[in-house]
């Protein structure tokens, strides 16, 4: 799936051979503060875990998938956004109940790209696929990513513990209906 650019940003759904960029942006402890309690991803941990994942939800004709976001001018990696059925990978995936998910280099933060990629990925899917929501989830400490989930029209859902083979802490959710 071609994904057309926004106003700032242009938009290339990753392989699995691009396991270095979403290194550049996993190796950051402040990055991952939120998500491993700081701890950068390792090569090892992108090959036994991160790549294989993503092989399992990657579905290019869906949207399903990392995007990898980059300037549209200077064609600089920025970050990326995630894309997939919520629960994904539990015994009830919803499957008209898309996920989004993001992280972003550090340099970039407080720019807006999360919430102009965010909501134009979301936007543009939703007008190609039949998909009821989009939901997204944080620890309540992550205000900045509570804050995009808030400027791309989510509401609050419920705090609950997520339940994932990586994660499995206390939750915000938040979730929009298209």
């Amino acid at each position: 799936m071609i994904m057309p650019p926004s106003t700032r940003l242009k938009y290339r759904l990753m392989t699995l051979a691009d396991g270095q960029r979403l290194l550049d942006v996993d190796s950051d402890p402040m990055v991952m503060k939120f998500i491993s309690n700081g701890v950068p991803t390792s090569e090892h941990d992108l090959d036994n875990i991160v790549l294989p994942r993503l092989a399992k939800y990657l579905q290019p004709n869906k949207g399903w998938g990392i995007w990898e976001v980059c300037d549209k001018v200077s064609n600089d990696y920025l970050g990326w956004i995630l894309v997939r059925p919520m629960h994904f990978f539990s015994t009830h995936p919803e499957f008209d109940n898309w996920e989004l998910g993001w992280r972003f280099k550090q340099s970039t933060w407080g720019k807006g790209y999360a919430t102009e990629s965010a909501k134009h990925i979301m936007q543009t899917l939703s007008d190609k696929h039949k998909v009821y929501s989009f939901s997204a989830i944080a620890v309540a400490e992550n205000i900045a990513s509570i804050h995009v989930m808030k400027k791309i029209g989510m509401s609050f859902e419920k705090s609950a513990f997520h339940v994932d083979p990586l994660i499995n802490m206390q939750m915000e959710y938040f979730r929009i209906e298209v």
